[in-house]
């Protein structure tokens, strides 16, 4: 019989295609960069299947996964603890084992804010966030930790934009409001960095453009966008014509692998290497 390599094994087993994703294309070129004779592998779980998919992941020796929407809170039932932040939003990305238990741990946001620090240190600066999901959470929850004076949580659903700033106020030490997106938002002069944390630019409604008063952006501002596919999303081109510092959505996506390696392997892979992959990825 024909040999099978380690994927087709695992397709074969599982019945159906392991797609390659960019996180996945990202980390293994990390992986064979660094001599790491490790897999990321992208497995799809039902809802009704996760209980058993953390307990077949520890039973099997992972040293840890991620999950994504619609098991970030979930997951928690299943997991031994979890670190300060995760705590916090309630949502889990990164799971990690350290002696024998399973931690739950939140990278989205502490990729922004490394990304976010090669440009400008978050302590004492006023940030205004762009939605109010959970991109928005963490990422809120993070530039606050990391000593944000004042943040200003911007949304079209009232409830979703109160419940968030409700978080920051009460859990976190610093100042949060919360406006109501209701036409053109016009950006407080006195803001330090701004930030698209809604999925406006994604892939394919790439025309797509944050309702907000363009004029009101200035070059002293940080403008972000975590929309990694297209990276070049009308947001960051427009910040680029006005003399912005940028941050584009590959900066936080690589971020966050650096971060989930380093919890894993316990090595700093190199993020070049990460972000040319990632870039070969989306052209």
């Amino acid at each position: 019989m024909k040999e099978l390599n380690f994927k087709q094994e695992l397709t074969a087993a599982f019945g159906q295609p392991i797609a390659e994703n960019p996180t996945q294309v990202m980390i293994e070129a990390a992986y064979r960069h660094h001599n790491l004779d490790w897999r990321y592998l992208t497995i799809e779980v039902g809802p009704n299947d996760l209980e058993a998919a953390v307990r077949g992941a520890k039973v099997m020796g992972f040293q840890g996964f991620n999950c994504t929407i619609p098991h970030k809170v979930k997951v928690i039932e299943y997991l031994d603890g979890l670190g300060q932040s995760a705590a916090l939003m309630g949502a889990v990305n990164c799971v990690v084992r350290r002696d024998g238990q399973w931690i739950g741990e939140n990278t989205d946001g502490k990729g922004f804010v490394s990304s976010l620090r090669e440009l400008t240190d978050p302590n004492r600066k006023k940030v205004v966030i762009f939605g109010a999901g959970g991109a928005a959470r963490a990422i809120s929850v993070e530039v606050a930790l990391a000593g944000a004076s004042h943040i200003t949580i911007v949304n079209r659903s009232i409830e979703r934009g109160e419940e968030l700033t409700k978080l920051l106020q009460d859990k976190l030490p610093c100042y949060a409001d919360f406006a109501p997106w209701e036409g053109t938002y016009s950006i407080p002069e006195e803001t330090d960095v701004v930030i698209n944390a809604t999925s406006i630019g994604l892939f394919p409604d790439v025309d797509a453009r944050l309702d907000f008063d363009l004029n009101t952006l200035t070059s002293e501002m940080v403008v972000a966008d975590v929309i990694p596919n297209p990276p070049a999303t009308n947001l960051v081109r427009d910040a680029r014509e006005k003399g912005c510092k940028v941050i584009d959505g590959l900066g936080m996506l690589v971020n966050q692998g650096v971060i989930g390696i380093k919890h894993w392997t316990g090595i700093d892979p190199d993020p070049s290497v990460m972000r040319s992959a990632l870039e070969e990825v989306f052209g």
